[in-house]
């Protein structure tokens, strides 16, 4: 007995090592993440707080007011005052500030984070500041929250449930019989899309009905728009699974690449916490990833009640990146493993 377990653990193993592909992404799929996230995060003195100060100017004399000397606090200009307060009602920023004309500072009621601002800015010294309310209903954490989860459950629903059949069709010879019938790439491509979306959409909105229900959720805006943009998040993100697996016949490959798309989107497209006030270069990134877009949109027609004009935007690129990755997915395909 312990003989053929040996042999049986011995042949696994040289299997796994015997596979490139596979090893290679076992061994740099992590040195990248923590690369990344260390490039990210990468501030000796990382801001707890995001204030912005409305105003022209992105440098702040300290001398202007003894609060802009508070460490751990991260500064920044804004010049639409309308379009902060918008932030600040959705915990994209935990304070704004004016220091011109009649010095005045909003909060958000029921944030923690502006909740201890404002002790800090009471307790800082200097000219007293006018506290203002945030105009519009105020809005809660959860609120903010259960889009990003949402959209996160989403994401590896659509990347990993799609992903991992393709490659196990091809792994196993299904697609390989399959290639033998009148039966194309594109149809093929266009059923799982179909299958996945019908399950991923209606797990989401069991959820979300569910979670509404339980806590309340703030709802503004049109519930059918709200289900085309994770029509069109769910479409773009299976799209970008069948791409990255099109030619793909290991599983711990595919779960290499997989990881590799599906961790930047849960850390810059706003899943846990805005990205408002970080490098540029990251907030460009996030931009070319779907779930960004995703994201963006339903919080703005969940919190701010916005219709299809506003989001119009977010879903032209949407359509967009369904349209290019369906198209790249069907020319990379590759029926066989040994193909």
């Amino acid at each position: 007995m312990m003989r053929r377990f040996v042999a049986i653990f011995h042949a696994r193993n040289m299997e796994f090592l015997r596979d490139r592909s596979s090893l290679s992404w076992n061994l740099l799929v992590p040195i990248l993440l923590v690369l990344g996230m260390a490039w990210i995060f990468w501030e000796d003195d990382r801001p707890l707080f995001k204030v912005a100060i409305l105003g022209e100017t992105t440098k702040f004399e300290q001398d202007a007011h003894p609060f802009l000397a508070t460490r751990h606090v991260q500064f920044f200009a804004v010049t639409d005052q309308q379009v902060a307060l918008h932030k600040v009602a959705r915990h994209q920023i935990d304070m704004l500030i004016k220091l011109d004309g009649a010095p005045t500072y909003w909060i958000n009621a029921d944030s923690p984070k502006g909740y201890i601002l404002e002790k800090m800015l009471l307790g800082s010294g200097g000219a007293r500041l006018a506290k203002a309310a945030v105009s519009g209903a105020p809005v809660r954490y959860i609120d903010w929250l259960l889009p990003g989860i949402l959209g996160m459950n989403m994401m590896f629903s659509c990347l990993f449930g799609v992903g991992f059949v393709v490659v196990r069709y091809r792994k196993n010879g299904f697609l390989k019989r399959l290639n033998a019938t009148p039966l194309r790439a594109v149809e093929f491509l266009s059923a799982q899309i179909a299958s996945r979306l019908v399950i991923t959409l209606t797990s989401v909105s069991l959820v979300f009905g569910g979670m509404s229900a339980f806590l309340d959720i703030r709802m503004d805006g049109s519930y059918l728009l709200l289900f085309v943009v994770a029509a069109l998040g769910a479409i773009s993100l299976i799209a970008l699974a069948l791409v990255a697996t099109s030619r793909v016949s290991s599983e711990e490959l595919a779960s290499g690449l997989l990881n590799f798309l599906g961790w930047p989107m849960m850390l810059l497209s706003g899943v846990w916490f805005s990205m408002e006030g970080t490098n540029e270069f990251l907030q460009a990134i996030a931009r070319l990833l779907p779930l960004t877009h995703v994201l963006e949109a339903a919080r703005a027609i969940m919190i701010d009640g916005y219709g299809w004009t506003h989001v119009a935007g977010h879903l032209v690129v949407l359509t967009v990146m369904s349209a290019v990755f369906m198209t790249l997915g069907a020319a990379m395909f590759k029926w066989r493993a040994d193909g």
